[in-house]
């Protein structure tokens, strides 16, 4: 596989990072049920974009780094796959720290009497300042996704940096003088005499390849 087919399936990684990491940001993390002597049980639902609200920013800038990166070149590019990658670390904090341990009540307490859980006001998911939590339930769907979707940006990531692609110097070649455009295939066709592309160039430029 070459350079540039490299560089483009290292963007098509992250940004499949992106779509997980986006995807898992709509699903539910976490289960919180909690007492209020007033109203009695409640169960409310986090979904990834409330309980990890970085989630869905990162997924962006992965999407965007993924435009960026079949957009440009060169340096520029292995750039923006460190940025990715150092991205994707960021974002798999929260998934992994869900799935190794165990949620923080309080965290959760906050998010629902803060209301930082309405997703629509019409339909809000809230407690009321006085509510206890008595259990928190983990979906591990959701961070897996999204720890799925980290782990593939950050391989997206580093190959962007180990094999960004040339230079845009094709794009600039066809500006340069016809004088300057010969005495380069001339060049090529001593070092290169058995290649068909310079063959074919060389043909294309009016330059008889078999003329000594």
């Amino acid at each position: 596989m070459n350079t540039a087919r490299w560089s483009r399936s290292a963007a098509l990684i992250v940004g499949a990072g992106a779509v997980s990491l986006w995807l898992s940001s709509r699903l539910v993390w976490v289960t919180v049920s909690a007492f209020d002597d007033k109203s009695g049980d409640a169960v409310r639902e986090l979904p990834g974009a409330v309980w990890a609200s970085e989630v869905t920013v990162i997924a962006l800038v992965l999407l965007a780094g993924t435009l960026g990166a079949f957009a440009l070149r060169g340096a520029v590019r292995r750039g923006i796959g460190a940025l990715t990658a150092l991205a994707a670390v960021g974002a798999s904090w929260a998934p992994l720290s869900l799935l190794a341990g165990s949620p923080d009540p309080e965290r959760a307490r906050m998010l629902l009497t803060s209301g930082a859980a309405t997703q629509r006001a019409n339909s809000p998911v809230t407690l009321s300042d006085w509510a206890t939590v008595t259990g928190l339930d983990v979906h591990i769907t959701g961070p897996v996704v999204a720890f799925v979707g980290c782990a593939l940006a950050l391989v997206g990531g580093v190959l962007l940096v180990l094999r960004p692609g040339a230079a845009a110097q094709q794009a600039s070649s066809r500006y340069v003088t016809p004088g300057a455009r010969q005495a380069r295939l001339e060049e090529d066709l001593e070092q290169s005499p058995d290649s068909g592309r310079v063959l074919w160039d060389a043909l294309d430029a009016d330059i008889d390849p078999t003329d000594d």
